[in-house]
């Protein structure tokens, strides 16, 4: 129990999550409205996003009034301008554009002329895009993969591809002139003003006539209806504001009557014990039981790879998922800059890459940063708690987005148990194990990664003893952080054992959960066995036997490269319902990787292939998914307006899935924009994405299964991944075996199938090859490795 001194401690930490949250939130918008972005603040985001269903209606009855001749002299100048650009396109553009304007802390950013002039402008720069893509769309393609880059803002593309485009004599374009930009923005913003008078109102926007010496300026403002409306929005999202970090002291536990976690309501809001689940539906007490026992679980930082890191960001060095701010110097200025056009010119385009990459860097580090700014807060921290909660098949999430298991490599190694164990023999090995695995041979026999792990002292020794100096042996495995953090203890706990206790967190995975999950549901032999659910002397390999299967019906080109890498991501998918379209991709990637191209044709033929060899090599679980994806279409069109079923550990799962109202923008500014055009779901049920999703939601269901009821027979420190667990070294033979035994008894004791079969309602019996005996599976050496 936590004495009053130690709650009260995390009561402070809670409030000073939640100050720090609003001082993020603000500070983001504040930051934004400076650069003119105040379209993506959360005020700006969540207004366009009710205003534009609106405005599209009301810039298409004018196309409409168009098309009869009934549109006004005034617009007759500019119609022809917004004739290449669809209504959702225009009000778009022309939302963006009044919401960076009116709202930017830039003197005269909001008086009419600027506003109507920008949005006009933007009109303009997209449809000058859209008329190069029409007179040369390869050559457009071709110059924003070489010469846009991330950092580039609007005006800064479009110079560029104007440039280009002019050297290659490409139709110019005939620009449209201020007065019509003028005109054309103006009735854009008309649109805008009387689209937001719901139930007549005054509209969210007004112009306001200002005397400024001896000339009359026209400026646009927000009225008082909108600003009440953008309080609103931003008090909302002040309420989910507060930052979720690791806890002090043990999170209150969960209950079907009372929310767990964080002491205080403030922080608690969005965070239910079931994400995007029915917060109606009762869960079973072993579910519950298992994910407050995993919140008691204590951690604290690991001082060695907490130092390493620290160093690395001092020195601006990237690792694997380690990115500090690199600091880019901009190039020596040529002394002739003044009088040398043609060297004026070198060192501008040399200074404005550097310039670019500079501001990636604040981009890409963002993760990084977070981490450390989390590191600083809780390096001294002897033991603190993280608080999970479950998703809507079961699997448990951290609360917190920093300093988990599931982390980055980077985020993980920083990681270990408050508490040790003393080391024994066995732990050693393990040890070994994690090491070995970290450094790239996941896929080696266990012999062969205790072997190599013996074999290699001197490397270890190197790396704990200077880990900056010896960076070159360890920033380019697997792993590096991961492997970091394990050479080191294994160093010390094993190589000159002046460590006596361990507190590494050591991982181990499912070999392909997908298809051992679905090997137990139709009790296949032959599958189980290729993916170690049955044991065996070495790892066996799912991806090889595809891939050999697959080779013979391949193009003759194709076979010479088929093997497990290239298969390995379809063999992942399927029990997922990946479908052939992104079967292609996987493909198309992994050859690519080694150089080759191929052609579409012999792709189709690949995919097929592969797919082919799958109904072969392991054909229960392919027929299980054909027939749960036909009983579910047959359940929905029968009227069910969602699934649900009862896993064995209890946890029910709640699928609820209906189409939403999206439309889909392509800017060539912009880039690709998805917009929603409804607040919430619609009342039409999504029988594709319900045949598409329960395959693999009853395979997640059934693995979080799995662990609920292994972790409840487990004790010692325990933390998960999803399917991975992940204890201390001197444990996990132990939680192996509990692993093991589950897994039999999840599927020995009675077939589950045919009870998820009575939960959905089906009308027919599911494929139950029959010939797998579960009880095999407690002498697997592969089964989680």
């Amino acid at each position: 129990m936590p004495t009053p001194a130690q709650i009260d401690e995390q009561v402070q930490l809670e409030r000073d999550q939640i100050r720090q949250g609003l001082k993020r939130l603000r500070d983001n918008t504040d930051a934004l409205q400076q650069k003119s972005y105040a379209s993506a603040t959360v005020y700006g985001i969540a207004s366009i996003d009710m205003l534009l269903p609106i405005l599209v209606k009301r810039i298409e009855a004018t196309n409409h009034r168009i098309h009869q001749r009934k549109n006004g002299v005034a617009f007759k100048e500019i119609a022809q301008y917004i004739s290449d650009l669809e209504p959702l396109a225009a009000a778009a553009i022309a939302l963006k554009l009044t919401f960076d304007k009116v709202f930017s802390y830039k003197e005269g950013s909001n008086v009419l002329t600027n506003v109507c002039d920008a949005i006009g402008s933007a009109v303009e720069d997209e449809c000058q895009m859209r008329h190069y893509e029409r007179c040369a769309p390869g050559l457009l393609k071709v110059l924003k993969e070489n010469y846009w880059h991330k950092s580039s803002g609007t005006k800064q593309r479009l110079t560029s591809i104007q440039t280009l485009m002019n050297r290659k004599d490409i139709q110019s374009w005939q620009a449209w002139g201020r007065s019509n930009r003028i005109k054309l923005g103006s009735w854009l913003l008309d649109c805008i003003i009387a689209s937001s008078q719901f139930e007549g109102g005054t509209g969210w926007f007004t112009k306001d006539l200002r005397r400024e010496g001896k000339r009359t300026v026209n400026y646009i403002i927000p009225t008082p209806e909108f600003l009440a409306i953008k309080d609103k929005v931003m008090a909302d999202a002040e309420l989910f504001a507060p930052l979720a970090w690791p806890m002090l002291i043990e999170p209150n536990d969960w209950s079907n009557e009372r929310s767990g976690g964080y002491l205080l309501n403030e922080v608690m809001r969005g965070h239910d014990m079931v994400r995007r689940g029915n917060q109606c539906r009762i869960q079973g007490e072993t579910p519950i039981n298992f994910l407050n026992k995993i919140q008691k679980v204590a951690f604290t930082l690991n001082p060695f790879t907490v130092q390493v890191a620290e160093e690395l960001e001092r020195l601006g060095r990237e690792v694997g998922k380690f990115l500090p701010v690199v600091q880019h110097e901009l190039p020596p200025k040529p002394v002739d800059i003044a009088e040398n056009r043609e060297a004026r010119k070198a060192y501008n385009r040399a200074a404005t890459h550097v310039q670019d990459l500079q501001h990636q860097e604040h981009k890409k580090s963002c993760r990084t940063r977070m981490t450390m700014e989390a590191v600083k807060r809780f390096k001294d921290v002897a033991k603190f708690y993280i608080p999970w909660s479950f998703d809507y098949r079961g699997r448990a999430y951290p609360i917190p987005a920093f300093l988990t298991p599931q982390d980055t490599d980077f985020g993980k190694s920083l990681l270990i148990f408050a508490d040790g164990s003393f080391m024994t023999p066995e732990a050693e090995d393990w040890l070994a194990f994690q090491v070995a695995t970290t450094f790239g041979l996941d896929k080696a026999p266990m012999a062969e990664r205790l072997e190599w792990a013996k074999s290699n002292h001197e490397l270890f020794t190197l790396i704990a003893q200077d880990p900056i100096g010896n960076l070159h042996l360890w920033e380019n495995v697997e792993e590096p952080w991961q492997f970091l953090a394990a050479a080191e203890e294994y160093y010390h706990c094993v190589v000159v054992a002046d460590r006596q206790f361990t507190r590494l967190m050591v991982a181990t995975d499912a070999t392909c959960s997908g298809l051992q999950i679905l090997a137990g549901l139709a009790r296949d032999k032959s599958t189980a066995r290729l993916v170690n659910v049955l044991p065996g002397d070495k790892p066996q390999d799912a991806y090889k036997v595809v891939a050999e299967a697959a080779t013979p019906y391949c193009p003759e080109s194709i076979q010479p490269y088929m093997d497990r890498k290239t298969v390995k991501r379809v063999v992942m998918t399927v029990p997922y319902n990946a479908k052939p379209f992104s079967n292609r991709g996987y493909i198309r990637d992994a050859l690519a990787e080694k150089g080759v191209e191929i052609s579409k044709e012999d792709l189709t033929k690949t995919v097929k292939a592969v797919r082919d060899a799958m109904d072969v090599v392991v054909p229960g679980p392919m027929a299980v998914m054909k027939w749960i994806e036909d009983e579910v279409a047959t359940a929905i069109k029968a009227g069910k307006e969602y699934l649900e079923w009862t896993t064995p550990s209890g946890f029910v799962v709640h699928q609820k899935l209906n189409k939403k109202n999206l439309v889909r923008l392509q800017l060539q500014l912009l880039g690709v924009c998805q917009l929603t055009v409804a607040t919430d779901d619609s009342d039409e049920v999504d029988l594709n994405h319900h045949k598409n999703a329960t395959a693999p939601n009853l395979i997640h269901s059934l693995d979080a299964s799995l662990l609920h009821l292994s972790v409840l027979r487990f004790d010692a420190p325990i933390a998960l991944i999803h399917d991975s667990v992940l204890c201390r070294a001197t444990d996990m033979s132990t939680l192996s075996s509990i692993v093991r035994q589950t897994y039999m008894h999840l599927f020995a004791e009675h077939d589950y199938l045919k009870d998820f079969a009575s939960h959905i309602g089906a009308e027919t019996d599911p494929p139950i090859v029959g010939d797998l005996e579960p009880e095999s599976v407690i002498e697997s050496t592969y089964f989680f490795c």
